[in-house]
């Protein structure tokens, strides 16, 4: 079963600096209809203007993976990390016991367009964290290209739970298949362009939760670039 949360439906957050919109729930917007999928709690498609960001703050208990769609965010947390992510990096933050850290737009004249990302871990108190990785963009094209995981093959970045992160991005008419295994769940985030999946067609921000499922068939519908969550 495919079920399609389209761009639409999101929640929005609207500030000087900062426009998001929140796949579920998310800070003061609370829909109990839509507040996660299996492990995943988050998804906001965030737009930060020049020189804005968020400043220092803290988090626990909470894998969250960064995915930059245009421009650079500057990065800086409480274990001494300091970089920079840009389109074709996954970031991994590991709360764990607690870390805090900030994020900004470093230009002054380009906004950055992100996908935060939140992940509940298989436990709580685990040591705080983090990695970057750097994926070549024809690792994905009209290939599924596992970007983070749970024992980090093929280079992914670790996230500390039964949950992989796959990305892609599928030419036009391009036709690209994957399969779930048994009793495994999926969610489908579109971040740019189009896609058609098993016979639904889809656009830049829609999501969909997919159960019951065993092969998910993808055709391009213009440079579609997509996130594919695979959940226990």
């Amino acid at each position: 079963m495919l079920t399609i949360r389209r761009a639409a439906e999101r929640g929005h957050t609207k500030l000087v600096w900062l426009d998001s919109r929140h796949t579920f729930s998310f800070g003061d917007y609370v829909d109990r209809r839509h507040s996660g999928f299996r492990a995943l709690r988050v998804i906001n498609e965030d737009r930060v203007a020049p020189g804005g960001g968020f400043a220092e703050h803290g988090h626990r208990d909470m894998e969250i993976v960064t995915y930059v769609v245009a421009g650079a965010l500057e990065h800086k947390d409480s274990l001494g990390n300091g970089s920079a992510i840009r389109p074709g990096d996954v970031q991994r933050m590991s709360a764990g016991v607690g870390i805090r850290h900030s994020e900004f737009n470093p230009s002054t004249d380009d906004q950055v367009q992100l996908l935060q990302i939140w992940i509940v871990p298989e436990s709580q108190g685990l040591k705080a964290s983090y990695a970057q990785r750097s994926f070549d963009p024809e690792s994905r094209r009209n290939r599924f290209c596992l970007v983070a995981s749970h024992d980090g093959r093929d280079e992914s970045v670790v996230i500390h739970q039964d949950a992989a992160i796959f990305a892609a991005t599928i030419g036009p008419d391009a036709i690209v298949s994957h399969v779930l295994a048994p009793s495994r769940f999926g969610w489908l985030q579109v971040v740019t362009g189009g896609v058609e999946v098993n016979g639904q067609r889809l656009s830049p921000g829609d999501g969909v939760g997919i159960s019951g499922e065993r092969t998910l068939r993808f055709r391009g519908l213009g440079d579609g670039e997509v996130l594919l969550f695979d959940l226990a």
